[in-house]
């Protein structure tokens, strides 16, 4: 399979993760045991990490989750830069989420919690502690309306999921 190809797979997969191969391989005027053993290949190499749902809890009967997008400033430590303080914070389990970033801040931490005073307290007691957080600025999700190219709409017909050529 081309390197292009391989892309596309990626691309529709990422979209859909439960798309039948013989599907697949019809998409990709591939034979199906070529898309068999390519996406082995990407799941061994790591290229495929996971398969996952896109849930809308707000759907779901269930008291649902605060987020929270906190950016952090930090002290870059010399010799690993971001990395050190990146790993420690990665470890926290109310952190879904982790990027590097240009601009204002350094870190862009998405965290989950049952309540804003839990993320609150997260905020205060572990990540701000940390010796190379020099600030923090903490945004409340409030709503969602689109995730992962997934509208978030009212109704079924307003969900719009697009996979790319």
């Amino acid at each position: 399979m081309s390197k292009e190809q391989e892309t596309r797979l990626l691309r529709i997969l990422e979209q859909n993760g439960r798309i039948d191969t013989e599907v697949l391989a019809k998409m990709l005027d591939e034979d199906e045991e070529t898309v068999i053993q390519t996406i082995k290949r990407l799941e061994d190499e790591h290229v495929i990490l996971s398969y996952a749902a896109v849930i809308n809890w707000n759907k779901v009967e269930q008291e649902s989750q605060v987020a929270a997008m906190i950016d952090v400033k930090v002290t870059p430590q010399r010799g690993v830069g971001f990395d050190e303080v990146a790993n420690r914070i990665q470890r926290f389990p109310e952190v879904s989420a982790l990027y590097l970033m240009s601009g204002t801040y350094d870190l862009s931490v998405m965290v989950e919690g049952q309540t804003m005073e839990g993320v609150a307290r997260f905020v205060s007691d572990k990540l701000s502690t940390l010796d190379a957080v020099l600030s923090t600025t903490t945004h409340f999700r409030l709503k969602k309306y689109k995730h992962d190219g997934i509208v978030f709409g009212e109704d079924e017909k307003d969900r719009r999921m697009v996979v790319s050529p």
